[in-house]
């Protein structure tokens, strides 16, 4: 998503958007509208990390052609939220910095086990690189992550007893089962 008007609902770039309303109902469309952009935003730039404290750094948060930005303690809230649906997750007890996945973890490990069933590579090793920046993984959605989301998401598949998570100094790779 680019700053160009045409990829921004119309919601940012009306004023409002950038104030928490004070009617239940009106906020409450409001934080879904805020739910839904920053999951698209993340989606489209591939951003697994908001940082409160730099947040108006970001187009989504600081509409600069109306010189308009979301406080910083309404994104909090926005994002506690997202916490809420498992989209997510506070890295630090100030809740500064927070990952964000536009698919849940549990989403997440289910596209990553269908594509190693599709593969047939089940009883297989891979190393974390080969997971998210491998030549089979390119055109999947999951390319790319963030080493600390994937290994979060493994952790799903590992529950699950579907993989089993080797993490040692010199070597971070997964057993598929």
């Amino acid at each position: 998503m680019t700053t160009s008007t045409s990829d921004w609902p119309w919601q940012y770039h009306f004023p409002p958007f950038f104030t928490l309303q004070p009617h239940p109902e009106t906020r409450s469309k409001q934080v879904a509208a805020w739910k839904s952009l920053i999951l698209d935003y993340c989606q489209k730039n591939k951003l697994y990390i908001i940082d409160v404290r730099e947040a108006h750094q970001l187009p989504l948060f600081h509409n600069t052609t109306m010189n308009r930005k979301l406080d910083s303690s309404v994104i909090v809230s926005i994002l506690s939220e997202l916490a809420k649906t498992g989209n997510a997750a506070s890295l630090d007890k100030t809740k500064n910095r927070w990952e964000i996945y536009w698919h849940t973890l549990e989403e997440w490990a289910s596209m990553i086990y269908d594509h190693i069933c599709e593969l047939g590579m089940q009883n297989s090793v891979l190393t974390l690189f080969e997971l998210s920046q491998g030549d089979d993984v390119q055109s999947k959605e999951f390319a790319s992550m963030q080493t600390d989301v994937l290994i979060k998401v493994l952790r799903v598949l590992e529950n699950e007893r579907k993989c089993e998570l080797i993490l040692s100094d010199e070597d971070q790779g997964v057993k598929f089962f």
